[in-house]
């Protein structure tokens, strides 16, 4: 997983600066929440989590054998 270094957020800063930990995840998709330097959390935008939700309820609706083409597929395309 590539986190983008703008695209962090300290749990502390979250806390202090809501809104601007909100414009980021406008801007960056989402933003990664640590929490003593390590990811402790995810901040998505309202249309970051609308796509990943369609992919969600699109790969839900598929069968056993396409899902499994599918993962296979993405496991030879990371090699």
């Amino acid at each position: 997983m590539n986190i983008l270094k703008d695209a962090i957020v300290s749990n502390s800063e979250m806390i202090k600066n809501y809104k601007t930990s909100r414009e980021k995840a406008e801007n960056f998709g989402k933003i990664f929440i640590f929490k003593n330097n390590q990811p402790d959390a995810v901040l998505l935008s309202i249309h970051e989590y609308e796509k990943i939700s369609k992919m969600i309820e699109y790969l839900d609706g598929l069968d056993d054998k396409d899902l499994k083409n599918i993962i296979e597929s993405i496991r030879e395309s990371n090699d």
